[in-house]
């Protein structure tokens, strides 16, 4: 069965197309995609994993097409980050 992972970090990502068994998980498949150790601070225990967008445990059967992405944690609280932007618009007048 053919399915995608990806990865991506602030300067780079990474989309790997493989075949996998057809009984595999969503972590078997990142596990047989090299991206563990290519990318050795993915941590599965801490990083969310999902299939186009939706969350899903690691332990959910992949299907045909699937595109299973790894998620960095969050750094920064989106409303902080908002607030800031508004701030600094605030400051141009």
């Amino acid at each position: 069965m053919n399915v995608g992972v990806c990865y991506a970090e602030t300067d780079r990502q990474l989309w790997v197309r493989l075949e996998v068994p057809e009984s595999s998980s969503v972590e078997q498949a990142i596990r047989c995609s090299g991206l563990l150790k290519r990318f050795p601070e993915i941590d599965l225990n801490r990083h969310k994993v999902g299939i186009y967008g939706k969350l899903v445990r690691l332990d959910l059967p992949v299907k045909e097409g699937d595109r299973i992405e790894i998620y960095r944690p969050i750094v920064a609280d989106p409303r902080t980050v908002r607030r800031r932007h508004i701030a600094d618009d605030d400051d141009e007048d």
